[in-house]
């Protein structure tokens, strides 16, 4: 099992910026790609970036050029993954969600941090 804890969530005027750290812990070696998703009310969830062990990276389109992945390699048993929201757009209001994957079909979700940006 892998557990995930997401923290820099809040409110931000639109243009501001925004940190959002995910913590996993746990069965961390069983982990290829974590990343983001968000759900706004009423939306679907969508892929926001992700980042393999590897160091590929994808982003969704309406983020491209406005936030940055990163994660640091493994320390003290903790796998850690960043994004840095830059230029906030009041569309980017959503919960934002930390994911891994563990393997085929095995999925780990966050608990969510909310995203506010105001105009």
């Amino acid at each position: 099992q892998v557990q995930l804890m997401e923290s820099g969530g809040g409110l931000v005027q639109a243009g501001g910026s925004l940190r959002l750290s995910c913590v996993a812990s746990g069965n961390i070696f069983t982990i290829n790609t974590m990343g983001w998703f968000r759900q706004a009310p009423g939306k679907q969830r969508e892929l926001v970036a992700t980042i393999t062990r590897g160091g590929y990276i994808n982003y969704a389109d309406s983020v491209k050029g406005r936030f940055t992945i990163s994660r640091d390699k493994i320390k003290d048993a903790k796998d850690t993954v960043y994004l840095r929201m830059n230029s906030l757009e009041v569309e980017d209001t959503a919960v934002y969600y930390c994911h891994a994957d563990g393997g085929i079909e095995v999925h780990y979700w966050g608990q969510g941090t909310q995203v506010t940006v105001s105009s």
